[in-house]
């Protein structure tokens, strides 16, 4: 069956929109879906899949009801590049800023939402969110710095038939000492592998690309139709013709473009899609299975009676460097520093399972919300980096200026994001680059923003960011396997700041029907007592919840 997708008008939308309260209801349950042919039980909200996309305004706030009827599995929902200024209790991390919700309970998400641009949800839990929890969240802004028509959206997606726990579950198993990740069965673009795009004729198109996968990377084009792209991440950049080149996206990243229409309706276009196969097999030294097909295409739809075209045969991609984008407001670079963290990443064994490392150790989900530990465990242990357990936990003071060095010391790629904030980027290395040696090459004065970078196999990349905004963020690589696999640090912003945010009694409450603890250290406890704590990875075990739910 082919997907279809209208466009939001956007009539009105270049005047001010007065700030509102945008309000709903989700029921999570199991879903059957057939995206590529192949019925199985997907993750669905309120009885339907794909999940809904949310348009908001900026200066919205967001209320989201969210009830767990899965029955089986627990869950929760990460606004994927939302700040959460001074609402970090929103975030949405299992065991980060919540604990997990338990199937019958409910929980209610309350923000502003302060920031245009291109953002999504999804579970951040269980490895949920490539089983279908996921979704676009679009603010659109009411003065943007550039013109056009209309807007659409494309979601990137690679897919699998079997479901996320029996897949971890053998990802994460003893006999897995390499590591390998599943493989997945097909591409999708919009949660299809037949969606069409009714579009106009000479009409300007604001295009959010958002890749909304669980590994690979991806690589796109219109076929016979330039692209421009002006926001990467949440921020709007000066306007980059792509030209003869080619755009990717990794895991996370999110992308507007836009694209001209042509004149007349005479002919209908491909858009063609394919995952990085150099990150499935090239990098891994493994050879592409028989009949495997990375790609995928949808269709500029101008005309329903004419033929839909076959893609492009693509030869050779030559890939724009996002390094090059200059944000539109041209920030300056942040200097001086104040704190640099150097995160050397590799590989470790925990109890014969195969796991990521952060600075040799392997990120474990604690009996305790890392941020309520922050919150309860007093003035004298919160700055102290033993009460959190085995988070990696990185603390870091108030309005500092804060460079992080990312060493890749793995043979692949990885998508690394950062909760709460975005930062510059100052360096990074191509392929077998090298690791980070204290010196900088032409380095940007008005460094490109973002919130997920991808970094080379065996070279390094240099973030920067203000810390503006006290709270509980991840930094991570956003490929799912590698999340459940430990590839996780954790940053304790401020905590002396963070003590005015407030835990609504409602959150709490989840912990109580979770069965976890809401306050004391990382196994809540008092001090640097963290008897019992979790600090073990079982074979068969994602890692994804603690404690392992119990549910039927």
């Amino acid at each position: 069956m082919f997907a279809y997708f209208s466009f939001l008008l956007l009539a009105g939308l270049a005047q001010f929109v007065a700030a509102k309260d945008v309000y709903f209801h989700w029921n999570i349950t199991w879903v059957n879906a057939s995206p590529d042919g192949y019925e199985r039980p997907v993750i669905g909200i309120n009885g339907e899949w794909p999940c809904p996309q949310i348009d908001v305004d900026v200066g919205d706030r967001l209320i989201i009801d969210v009830k767990n009827s899965l029955g089986n599995q627990s869950t929760g929902i990460h606004w994927h590049g939302i700040h959460q200024f001074m609402t970090g209790t929103m975030d949405g991390a299992s065991a980060v800023t919540q604990c997990p919700v338990a199937p019958g309970s409910m929980i209610r998400y309350d923000f502003v939402v302060d920031q245009a641009g291109t953002y999504w949800y999804h579970s951040h839990n269980m490895g949920q969110y490539p089983d279908g929890l996921r979704g676009a969240l679009i603010v659109h802004d009411p003065n943007p710095p550039v013109e056009y028509d209309d807007e659409f959206t494309i979601t990137l997606a690679d897919w699998y038939h079997k479901q996320m726990p029996e897949l971890l579950d053998s990802y994460q198993s003893t006999s897995n000492t390499a590591g390998d990740e599943p493989l997945p069965d097909v591409a999708l673009i919009n949660d299809s592998t037949q969606s069409m795009f009714k579009v106009q004729p000479n009409t300007t198109y604001l295009v959010h690309i958002i890749c909304i996968g669980n590994w690979p990377g991806h690589a796109f084009l219109f076929d016979d139709h330039e692209m421009t792209v002006v926001e990467v991440d949440g921020t709007w950049i000066e306007p980059y013709p792509v030209g003869e080149k080619n755009i990717r996206v990794a895991t996370g990243q999110r992308m507007s473009v836009l694209i001209k229409t042509k004149e007349d309706a005479s002919k209908n276009y491909a858009f063609w899609n394919t995952m990085d196969i150099n990150m499935m097999f090239v990098f891994e030294n493994k050879s592409i299975p028989e009949n495997f097909n990375p790609n995928a295409t949808a269709w500029l739809v101008y005309d329903e009676s004419l033929p839909l075209p076959e893609a492009p045969v693509i030869h050779e991609l030559a890939f724009i460097d996002d390094l090059s984008f200059v944000p539109y407001d041209r920030e300056p670079l942040l200097e001086p520093v104040d704190h640099q963290i150097i995160l050397n990443t590799g590989h470790t064994v925990v109890n014969d399972v195969t796991r990521f490392s952060v600075n040799g150790q392997t990120y474990m989900p604690q009996q305790v919300p890392t941020l309520y530990t922050a919150l309860t465990v007093g003035s004298e242990y919160n700055s102290d980096p033993k009460v959190y357990g085995n988070v990696n936990p990185l603390i870091i003071n108030n309005n500092d200026v804060i460079e992080i060095v990312i060493n890749n010391h793995h043979g692949n790629l990885h998508p690394w994001h950062l909760h709460g904030h975005q930062f510059q980027v100052l360096q990074r290395t191509d392929v077998n680059g090298g690791f980070f040696d204290g010196y900088f090459a032409n380095i940007s004065s008005t460094p490109v923003k973002r919130d997920t970078i991808m970094v080379q196999n065996y070279g390094h990349t240099v973030i920067r960011f203000r810390a503006n905004n006290p709270g509980i963020w991840l930094l991570h690589c956003h490929i799912e396997w590698h999340v459940q696999a430990g590839l996780v640090a954790t940053i304790i912003e401020a905590p002396d700041k963070l003590q005015e945010l407030v835990v609504p009694e409602a959150h709490l409450q989840i912990c109580d029907a979770y069965g976890s603890p809401s306050s004391g250290n990382a196994a809540g406890k008092k001090g640097e007592d963290l008897t019992g704590g979790n600090d073990y990875i079982y074979p068969g075990e994602s890692g994804a919840s603690y404690p392992p739910p119990t549910f039927t």
